[in-house]
């Protein structure tokens, strides 16, 4: 699955986001618990440089916490990262990012300066309701579709703290296949961009894989499909989705499927892990290079026909 959606107010969001750098002393990059790897933008990491940066693993209650602590491992070590995992379940945390931001720049605090900090996040991570929690009002639009955010705000949060908004971006070409349907799972992209039997499926595979006893006890489905389309199917029977004929209704079962994930009813889910995204950076490098492999022997084979 290759998804490419790259908005016209994202572009001129990077640009943007660039020329704020030399004014910025820290990044704070909000994730989805669930898919740490796929939701953190790869433009934004260079966009960082060696600013300090503190990674929110936003939605926490909805992932695997023993994952979530894996990931927040893994962050750390870089000596210029720290990793929280906060929900909107326990807002009391949030103050916790101001306490960071304090402790990672400690000249700034003994100075008593105002700290400037660039809030970031790809679509439908929940950057502007926790905006909102730090601002103790209501300053960025919240909503379930990707996307709200679309023009940079200055906010003063408090304890000297100036956060500097940006709109939520994904990259323009999401190159790891997987990473597309986890994003796509968990709602990062529009519905209207995807099919939702191809996106439920995929989870389907995953659920039975890491997740079968949140299935069953959901569903009340016993024993459980061997595989994706039949666990698709017995969802849509379970839960009415029948057509004439009784056949089942696939693209409704999808959508119950894909509500259930995102709402977390079905139960904490992660989608990724460290170690995961490690292989899957390693399957994707070979792919490039067997890419740039076809993509010279193409020209040599264009050019000696040019010669011939």
């Amino acid at each position: 699955m290759s998804i490419q959606w790259y908005p016209g107010h994202m572009h001129k969001a990077g640009k943007e986001i660039q020329s704020l750098l030399p004014e910025i002393d820290l990044i704070i990059e909000v994730l989805d618990a669930r898919i740490p790897f796929s939701s953190s933008n790869p433009l934004l990491a260079g966009f960082r440089g060696v600013k300090p940066c503190i990674k929110v693993l936003n939605k926490s209650d909805l992932a695997d916490p023993g994952i979530t602590r894996q990931w927040q491992s893994h962050f750390e070590r870089d000596q210029d990262v720290k990793a929280l995992a906060l929900t909107i379940r326990q807002p009391e945390k949030f103050s916790q990012i101001r306490d960071l931001c304090r402790q990672m720049l400690p000249a700034k605090s003994d100075a008593r300066k105002s700290i400037h900090a660039l809030i970031m996040g790809i679509p439908n991570v929940g950057k502007s309701t926790l905006i909102n929690k730090l601002a103790g009002r209501i300053i960025a639009k919240t909503g379930n579709e990707p996307a709200i955010t679309q023009r940079q705000q200055r906010i003063d949060i408090g304890d000297r703290i100036i956060l500097f908004d940006t709109p939520g971006m994904l990259w323009p070409n999401i190159e790891n296949r997987n990473s597309g349907y986890r994003l796509a799972v968990t709602g990062a992209v529009k519905d209207t961009a995807i099919e939702h039997e191809l996106i439920a499926l995929f989870a389907a595979g995953f659920l039975l894989h890491h997740y079968p006893d949140y299935l069953r006890a959901r569903f009340q489905i016993e024993p459980l499909p061997e595989n994706d389309q039949g666990l698709l199917e017995a969802i849509g029977r379970k839960r009415g989705c029948l057509r004439a004929g009784g056949l089942v209704d696939m693209d409704k079962a999808a959508k119950i499927l894909l509500s259930e994930v995102r709402t977390g009813a079905l139960g904490p889910i992660s989608l990724e892990t460290p170690s995961v995204m490690a292989q899957e950076l390693v399957e994707l490098s070979l792919l490039r290079e067997r890419k740039e492999a076809q993509k010279k022997a193409r020209k040599q084979q264009w050019k000696n026909g040019r010669s011939s």
